[in-house]
């Protein structure tokens, strides 16, 4: 079995506006990799239909997923499988506590009849507080009520260390942060890295890249990925701007 996530040119449209025109895109289990591009060329979208956003029309293309065509698959379904979205703006849940949702996440991905048990509950949970330098207590707060934005990217993360995903979708997860939140964001996925982990940061900023290195750097303009390299791609377009991939996208 091949182990990757692997996308074959992939059309996306929502109503009647076309948004991805054939995006290729092929990353590795054991590797992260950068998505870049100017505000409003797909990045986003390529997140969501990834995760299986009803919103999004797939005109052709495929998503596979170990080998595994995905795209007739429920967001549920997908996350079973492995996929994980960090979201750009963490939705609140008032009355259902962060302890409770990691729980019921994690029973979720197990096999029919196993049940998480508290100690390997416990154990992996006090594990993932300790690299986000967060207090047990904030487990008893209800899901992102009242959180800052800086809160709200830390529990996702802690998401991600609970449930072990085999593939994360990071959508400008660095969007609002200050330098303290983007350092202790970057240490829970760095934390996780390694042969069983592969993943896509998208981002419009070289600073998340500085913290969280990427094996490639893509960059998406008008719908579809103009130029890859590796993470020197990334420090010339904060230098540079986007102009020069604009005019090698003919845009």
């Amino acid at each position: 079995m091949t182990h990757q996530l692997e996308i074959r040119d992939l059309h996306v449209s929502v109503g009647d506006k076309k948004i991805l025109n054939g995006v290729n895109l092929i990353v590795p289990k054991g590797e992260l990799h950068a998505i870049m591009g100017p505000n409003g060329n797909g990045k986003s979208t390529l997140a969501k239909v990834l995760i299986g956003d009803p919103e999004y029309t797939v005109e052709s293309g495929e998503i596979l997923l170990d080998g595994e065509n995905i795209l007739e698959m429920e967001p549920d379904e997908r996350a079973r499988k492995g996929l994980f979205l960090a979201f750009q703006y963490p939705v609140e849940i008032p009355g259902v506590t962060i302890a409770n949702f990691l729980r019921l996440a994690m029973q979720a991905r197990k096999a029919e009849g196993e049940e998480v048990g508290f100690m390997e509950f416990y154990q992996k949970l006090t594990h993932a507080l300790e690299v986000l330098e967060w207090p047990e207590s904030v487990v008893e707060r209800y899901l992102n009520e009242g959180f800052s934005g800086g809160e709200k990217k830390r529990n996702e993360i802690l998401q991600m260390l609970m449930l072990e995903p085999e593939y994360i979708i990071m959508d400008e997860t660095d969007s609002g942060l200050d330098v303290d939140a983007l350092k202790i964001v970057a240490k829970g996925v760095n934390s996780m890295r390694g042969e069983n982990l592969g993943g896509l940061i998208i981002t419009h900023y070289q600073r998340l890249l500085d913290y969280i290195v990427p094996d490639k750097v893509h960059v998406i303009v008008n719908g579809r990925v103009v130029e890859s390299g590796g993470p020197e791609l990334a420090k010339k377009l904060d230098t540079e701007g986007y102009d020069w991939v604009k005019e090698l996208a003919g845009a």
